[in-house]
């Protein structure tokens, strides 16, 4: 896996486990949606200056985005339907 798909990977493995929509994290990290939609996608290629905001948002060190994420088949589930944040409980 090259080094923008494990980061693309790691970002979207990241997001959903918190629970968060693309645009609700787009908002947290403070980059346009559309890019960060593009960035998952593996369509685009991000500056440290981005990968920072984005470990910040997932309160996260930069290297957990580059971390082996294991096997590339177990791709990471989809959160619900709707642009709203699941509440707790």
């Amino acid at each position: 896996m090259d080094a923008r798909a494990r980061v693309a990977w790691n970002m979207r493995r990241l997001r959903v486990a918190r629970g968060a929509s693309q645009e609700a994290f787009a908002v947290d990290a403070g980059i346009d949606r559309t890019y960060m939609i593009r960035i998952e996608r593996r369509m685009e290629n991000p500056t440290v200056t981005v990968l920072e905001r984005i470990a910040a948002a997932l309160g996260v060190e930069i290297a957990a985005l580059f971390a082996d994420s294991g096997p590339e088949g177990d791709a990471p589930r989809s959160l619900p339907a709707g642009r709203k944040r699941r509440k707790p409980g």
